[in-house]
């Protein structure tokens, strides 16, 4: 069912094209100026409207404008915004307790982004590595992986692209193939200064790449042998993106150590970092901090996310519609040349291409469906989760005939 258009002023149509010279030129943009949504429906400044399948990049958990959320932030805005680590923060402890809960891990620390999340996650483990000893520690990491821009999770992504004039990168990481046993066994032979593993349980900027369930529970079997850590990527495909709170739970596995972010806060900025037992003693006061994260307004959000996905079945829709989107694509795509492979899981889907096909950006905008083509020739579906099974063949029946053009033409 179509959301219906909210009756909200918007800005003049010439803000969706005039020029910001004060911005830097770090983004290829689309010519379009978002100006409000409900539910997985945007509305840009001159009216048009668009069905959303990028989520904000698989952010938007409950989609936009949700009637439950908007009220219990309002409600916080009012009371507290932001307040320091200098003090307790009893939401921090709420949104705590609730991602052990559901991860069955010990403790957690809040940052902003993922990229935190992740940077908190490499330290860890170097601190780790200290502490035990280890004065050069190493961690292994994937090729296509990606877990951030700063310098250090830079040098850990897998994109020589994206890491090109940033050197020197930072050293201690080793680097194999993912879903190759064989290769990481052969590091736990030859390198003694390994102290953890590294890895998103679905590669996400790198082309919606699944770690098979298999190789995690080799992972987790290897780790436990040679005493590292296992560290779990779920900033884009945790918080029931797949069908379960997180991705390697398909895998009947725990992480050490699980960066989060993304979808956790519904749009409001907000990352995590839950470990267990192996290393919820790791850190201590004054190694790691932030100013930003952990404030009353991220945690309501964070709080309230995971509630409202629990009184309205959120997880169990991204399984069914996620399931129902992806029998549509292969349906309707089957025996097209051109198309190699959709893969995926629930509502994170990538539709690999056999050629680069950026040009399906702009023109399933011009059709009015936003998505995100990663990876060069990967076109990624990550919605909001409260997306319908109605929504879900819209999303079919616009983008594969423009696939089906475009691999016609090109």
């Amino acid at each position: 069912m179509n959301a219906p258009e909210p009756a909200v002023s918007t800005m003049p149509a010439k803000a969706a094209t005039r020029a910001m010279p004060h911005t830097l030129n770090t983004y290829g943009r689309l010519p379009i100026a978002l100006s409000h949504g409900r539910g997985c429906w945007v509305w840009d400044t001159n009216g048009k409207k668009y069905l959303d399948g990028l989520g904000g990049i698989a952010v938007n958990t409950l989609g936009h404008a949700h009637p439950k959320l908007v009220p219990a932030l309002q409600e916080q805005i009012g009371r507290m915004i932001h307040c320091s680590n200098y003090y307790e923060v009893p939401l921090q402890e709420q949104l705590a307790a609730k991602l052990c809960e559901l991860s069955g891990l010990s403790g957690a620390f809040f940052c902003s982004t993922g990229l935190e999340a992740n940077e908190a996650a490499l330290k860890i483990a170097r601190k780790f590595g200290h502490d035990r000893g280890i004065t050069r520690p190493e961690i292994v990491v994937y090729e296509k992986s990606f877990h951030g821009r700063s310098i250090a999770t830079l040098s850990a992504t897998g994109n020589t692209k994206i890491q090109a004039g940033f050197g020197p990168l930072v050293e201690g990481f080793v680097r194999v193939p993912l879903n190759d046993m064989a290769a990481i066994e052969n590091v736990a032979r030859t390198n003694p200064n390994v102290v953890a593993v590294f890895l998103e349980t679905i590669q996400g900027e790198g082309g919606i790449n699944p770690s098979r369930w298999e190789y995690l529970q080799g992972l987790r079997k290897l780790c436990d042998q040679q005493n590292w850590l296992l560290m779990l990527d779920e900033v884009q495909c945790g918080i029931g993106r797949t069908g379960q709170w997180f991705a390697h739970q398909w895998a009947g596995i725990k992480p050490d150590v699980m960066p989060l972010a993304k979808g956790l806060g519904s749009g409001v900025p907000i990352g995590a970092l839950v470990v267990g037992d192996k290393a919820v003693n790791v850190f201590g006061p004054g190694n790691h901090g932030t100013t930003f994260g952990g404030n009353p307004l991220s945690m309501r959000a964070g709080v309230e996310t995971l509630r409202i996905m629990e009184e309205d079945g959120v997880m169990a829709n991204a399984a069914a519609v996620g399931a129902a989107l992806r029998e549509g694509l292969q349906r309707e795509l089957a025996g097209v040349a051109g198309v190699k492979e959709i893969r995926g899981a629930g509502l994170m889907l990538g539709i690999e291409l056999d050629r680069p096909c950026g040009v399906l950006l702009s023109r399933a905008a011009e059709a009015g469906l936003l998505l995100s083509v990663t990876a060069d020739s990967v076109i990624r579906l990550v919605p909001p989760l409260i997306l319908t099974a109605s929504e879900a063949q819209q999303i079919v029946d616009i983008l594969c005939p423009l696939i089906k053009t475009f691999l016609a033409e090109s």
